[in-house]
């Protein structure tokens, strides 16, 4: 399942316009459906729509419609029931007492569900969700805090929950277990959110819920308790952005302004990291005698983030001379894989949630291996079960197709191998510092790749009426291509397939026809011969060739798109710019929207 939105306010003002407010926040995510309940005088009040959510806003006057200070609210992607009114949240019990909020799967929600009908529970929607209200309805006898504790304990799966009770009028109830929820904290009012984005314009002080915590919310009292009813103190965290840096500033889409802001988010990731010619972690605990431990290292993520680790896997072996894996995470998790205390497992994620990767993070630890986390959210849950941490400062990222995200996971790829290195001896001081110096070129470098990438519309041009086109490449050209072909799939819904160029001939060159449009990626230039021959056999089947170079490599077809000269080792930071680019264009003229590509959510937070 996709990730879902969730938003819940209790204050001294209207709680609905507070809850539109945040759900749109989240839009992003993506969602076919989407509701609010708010709690009056005693009565719950529901508003929901299988559909957007300006129709809630048109329907209840940007919430000024409906009373009560406290609420919550949903975006909703469809997984048990269709994207109907009826199974759009919030879900109310039987008896309307109570609403309830979830993202996640309740895994046994079909015994859950046969049990409640055999007791005279009457269903209206065909989620997963509605076992909740009906629980909670039949467990509770006036103490709010058991019956919680005693329907959460019931459910296997994952949830991020919000809950409102029609006997607490200034309370809302968070529980979290494997989805993530944090609170918002202000003088005047507490808010619940699955997404800081949803509550930055009212307070930037947040609490990181845990699993199996749950959290009793009131305007000015927040009690969190664990599932034996022990009171925890937590402690408040300050979001370092600013709300500007989720708006579009401008642009016409959040995923051109985050390309746009690729140079300032890799100088982010690699401000402080480079010391003395060196590469500086603070409060590193792999230690040097550990690294010379390790004679395999596991990357392990999903989508973007995989194609990361893919280019990270060719620099690390080459800079550390230590075998390199790269693993999709949901394959990673349910097979048998050797794993050890002389492994290190580095996983990859934007969100820090996403749900295959932190499984399989647990079953390296469970292994014995060391876990080095890349990921952007502090305080995220692999961030927290993970030994060692580098963020990558990217900020947030909006659109769901992810380009600010993939190059700072680079960099911080770079930054690893170059660490490793040093601290193997796999590499000169000479060599380390001509690295490094190019590292910090990186944000110019990048800068001035959007600035000559002006032919790209007229390339995008050529490709919006294909119905499938090839990337090839070769070593890090190959893994590039590898996130090209993602990218333009993601937003333009062309199908388009990523090859290795020497695997061409063992069958996919059978698919190569007239006018058929093959991108290929030649800007590793020790192997640009060879990618020359592999071009020409394409050309002579009537391909249509778009080629990527940089300044030393040799230009052998009509459309082609230049990048500048950089440390071959890096060139994946400088030849994605032009095909995130390409897929953005290639979308907008086929009139698409750009930020919330159909079927797709930002964060992948369950199976």
């Amino acid at each position: 399942m996709i990730m879902c939105g969730i938003v819940g306010f209790t204050g001294n003002k209207k709680s609905a316009p507070i809850l539109l407010e945040g759900l749109s926040k989240l839009e992003y995510r993506g969602y076919d459906s989407a509701g609010i309940a708010v709690l009056n005088d005693g009565t719950i009040k529901t508003q929901k729509t299988a559909g957007r959510i300006k129709s809630l806003m048109d329907n209840t006057n940007g919430g000024e419609t409906i009373n009560g200070s406290v609420g919550i609210g949903h975006t909703r992607w469809a997984t048990h029931g269709a994207p109907t009114t009826e199974n759009a949240h919030p879900h109310l019990s039987g008896n309307k007492k109570f609403a309830v909020v979830h993202n996640g799967i309740i895994e046994n929600y079909s015994l859950l569900k046969e049990n409640l009908i055999n007791d005279g529970f009457e269903f209206l929607s065909e989620t997963d969700t509605e076992v909740i209200p009906h629980l909670l309805e039949k467990y509770y006898d006036g103490d709010i805090k058991t019956t919680v504790i005693r329907v959460t304990n019931m459910l296997k799966g994952s949830y991020a929950l919000g809950i409102i009770c029609a006997d607490y009028p200034h309370m809302i109830i968070a529980a979290k277990k494997f989805s993530p929820l944090i609170i918002g904290v202000s003088s005047d009012c507490n808010i619940i959110a699955s997404d800081a984005t949803a509550i930055v314009n009212t307070t930037k002080d947040i609490i990181y819920l845990e699993d199996g915590e749950i959290a009793f919310i009131q305007p000015d009292n927040i009690e969190i308790i664990d599932e034996n009813q022990k009171k925890i103190q937590k402690e408040i965290t300050t979001i370092s952005w600013n709300v500007a840096a989720a708006e579009k500033d401008g642009f016409e889409h959040f995923m051109m302004k985050e390309i746009f802001e690729q140079p300032k988010s890799v100088a982010n990731a690699l401000n402080g990291r480079i010391k003395n010619k060196k590469v500086v972690f603070e409060n590193f605990k792999l230690s040097k005698e550990e690294l010379q431990r390790i004679n395999m290292i596991k990357i392990v993520a999903c989508g973007s983030a995989y194609h990361a680790g893919m280019v990270g896997k060719y620099i690390l072996e080459d800079m550390t001379r230590i075998p390199c894996e790269v693993d999709l995470a949901s394959e990673f998790r349910y097979r048998n894989p050797i794993v050890n205390d002389k492994t290190l497992t580095i996983v990859i994620s934007q969100s820090g949630e996403t749900a295959d990767t932190l499984a399989a993070l647990k079953k390296a630890k469970s292994s014995g291996s060391h876990i080095l986390a890349i990921v952007n959210v502090v305080g995220s849950s692999i961030a927290k079960l993970s030994d060692d941490v580098i963020y990558t400062y990217a900020g947030p990222e909006i659109a769901v197709a992810t380009t600010k995200g993939y190059s700072t996971q680079l960099a911080a790829l770079y930054l690893f191998s170059a660490w490793c290195a040093q601290n193997l001896g796999t590499i000169s001081a000479n060599d380390l510092e001509y690295f490094l110096n190019s590292v910090k070129s990186l944000p110019q470098k990048i800068k001035e790749t959007i600035d000559c990438c002006g032919n790209i519309k007229k390339i995008s041009k050529i490709c919006i009426d294909s119905s499938s086109l090839f990337f090839m490449g070769r070593n890090l050209d190959y893994a590039v291509a590898l996130e090209a072909s993602l990218k333009l799939k993601e937003i333009s819904y062309i199908h388009s397939e990523a090859y290795a160029a020497g695997e061409l001939k063992h069958g996919t060159i059978s698919l190569i026809e007239k006018g058929k449009i093959v991108i290929a990626l030649s800007c590793y230039s020790d192997l640009s011969e060879k990618m020359s021959g592999n071009i020409k056999e394409v050309v002579a089947r009537g391909a249509n060739i778009i080629s990527c170079t940089n300044e030393k490599s040799p230009v052998i077809s009509n459309q082609y798109i230049t990048i500048p000269d950089i440390d071959s080792r890096l060139i994946a930071s400088l030849e994605i710019i032009p095909f995130q680019l390409f897929a953005y264009y290639v979308a907008y003229y086929k009139g698409l929207d750009i930020d919330k590509p159909r079927n797709l959510a930002k964060s992948v937070t369950v199976e």
